[in-house]
């Protein structure tokens, strides 16, 4: 037979598995985010492709960007939505992954095209006031055919930042 002194002790233990169990999981209804950075997420179309692009409209979103990764799949990208259009530059500090970044003004205008190597410190800046910034894995702006002058259209949910 067991004690009482057990039945509590295994009821304690019990309790603290289901609380672990608990605090592990997401709450009912939540999907985790499969990019990891619990960003939203769009598909947008560039050039000849189409991109999952993870929507970075805040500031620190925006401040943080694709820093500390190792990789991103090759349809996957980050597009930075800021306030208004001004002159963009971007640097690769944390960023250890060489990308190709899409500088577009508030109409979609594609305003320049670079490529930047990981850990760079020096600036990237766009040709002309841009609002949006979309960085890809190195080389996938050629891949896609997108070039300084073409017009993409920015779905709906990633037009305005969110400050």
């Amino acid at each position: 037979m067991i004690s009482r002194r057990m039945l509590r002790l295994s009821l304690l233990v019990l309790a603290l598995i289901l609380i672990g169990v608990a605090i592990a999981m997401p709450p009912l209804g939540c999907q985790p985010r499969s990019n990891g950075s619990g960003l939203r997420t769009v598909k947008m179309q560039i050039g000849r492709k189409t991109f999952t692009l993870e929507i970075a409209d805040t500031y620190d979103s925006r401040t943080y960007g694709l820093m500390q990764r190792d990789s991103m799949p090759s349809d996957h990208g980050m597009i930075f939505v800021f306030p208004d259009e001004q002159p963009l530059a971007f640097w690769m500090k944390n960023t250890r992954i060489p990308l190709d970044i899409i500088y577009a003004n508030s109409a979609g205008k594609v305003v320049s095209i670079l490529q930047m190597k990981p850990y760079d410190l020096n600036t990237y800046p766009s040709d002309a006031p841009a609002q949006y910034a979309i960085e890809l894995n190195a080389g996938a702006a050629a891949a896609a055919g997108v070039k300084a002058g073409d017009m993409l259209i920015i779905p709906p949910e990633s037009r305005s930042a969110r400050e």
